[in-house]
């Protein structure tokens, strides 16, 4: 009697764990069908044949299949020149601020000194003002450059205006603030590495102090190598904010020679100017998939080999929400 309680209980525990595992595997299917969706639908529709739009006896798998669509797409971005433009402008950008972020926050982190507070108030600043909101003045100190005001009080007090600085248009208006740690998002990735470089056992910095070694070789010796973990993430982070960029690189930054978050964005204007009209053509829809396929394609391969230890890091970091 007691043998058959104990194989019923080992049933209903059999049967409870694979109805559990059941339950899972179909949230997972369910949540990732509605995450990847948009994804498969750009793919099927970019793929699809001008007289495929015609025909509605199918919704996910054309008949037959074209890659003009992606032809189109990457002549209208002119794709080669706003990659191009994009790698050596935003990602270069992206890569610097990665490293002198770490070094403000080191700072942050290790050291009191006098304004810390009032630094500390404009770090939480620059996570809560939007980018909209100091866009235009920032705008226009690029085209006549004047650090802290130094050359228009000079310019009052002896009437020769120096304020010819102008580094609208040229990629020192991306490189200047990364460089100085005021770069997109900047404040948010000194958090990050601000939190880590807290959490840093302090006993691997007295050592080095004990060897002789002074805050600088500390840092590039000691602290800088061992957040490879929090280097991670924020170079992810840092790659797809800088990638996605639009608002400075249209209103701030640049009047010619886009990059291609630009491009992408004014693709509606390039294919109205080779007739291809929204609403009007049915290709239309097909040849934005395939440039919108096009403009995440590298950033999607960039975040696939990076995934696992990207998780690995966010776990480790402990960034949450």
């Amino acid at each position: 009697m007691a043998q058959q309680k104990h194989d019923l209980y080992k049933v209903k525990k059999k049967g409870r764990q694979i109805g559990a595992s059941l339950l899972r595997y179909f949230m997972l299917i369910v949540i990732g069908y509605i995450v990847l969706y948009p994804l498969f639908y750009m793919i099927s529709t970019s793929l699809r044949t001008r007289a495929s739009f015609l025909d509605v006896s199918y919704q996910w798998f054309p008949k037959s299949v074209t890659l003009e669509h992606f032809k189109t797409a990457f002549d209208a971005l002119a794709f080669p020149t706003s990659l191009l433009r994009t790698l050596t402008l935003q990602m270069v950008s992206a890569l610097i601020e990665v490293f002198v972020c770490a070094f403000v926050a080191y700072g942050f982190a290790r050291f009191q000194f006098k304004g810390k507070r009032i630094a500390t108030v404009f770090l939480i600043l620059s996570l809560l003002v939007p980018l909209q909101m100091y866009s235009l003045p920032l705008s226009v100190n690029y085209r006549q450059l004047d650090v802290l005001g130094i050359l228009g009080l000079f310019d009052r007090l002896t009437g020769v205006d120096l304020r010819f600085i102008n580094i609208f248009n040229t990629n020192w208006t991306y490189y200047l603030p990364s460089i100085f740690g005021v770069g997109i998002r900047s404040g948010m990735m000194i958090y990050i590495y601000q939190q880590f470089f807290i959490g840093l056992p302090r006993e691997l910095e007295d050592a080095a102090y004990v060897d002789g070694a002074g805050p600088i070789r500390t840092y590039f010796r000691i602290a800088l190598p061992s957040s490879s973990v929090v280097l991670v993430t924020v170079t992810v982070l840092s790659v797809i904010w800088h990638w996605n960029e639009y608002h400075l690189a249209v209103l701030c930054f640049l009047d010619d020679y886009k990059p291609l978050s630009v491009a992408i964005g004014n693709f509606s204007l390039k294919l109205q100017q080779i007739g291809i009209w929204k609403g009007s053509s049915p290709i239309f829809p097909a040849v934005t998939f395939a440039a919108c396929l096009l403009f995440i394609a590298i950033p999607l391969v960039f975040y696939m080999i990076m995934q696992r230890k990207f998780v690995k890091s966010i776990d480790r970091v402990g960034i949450t929400g």
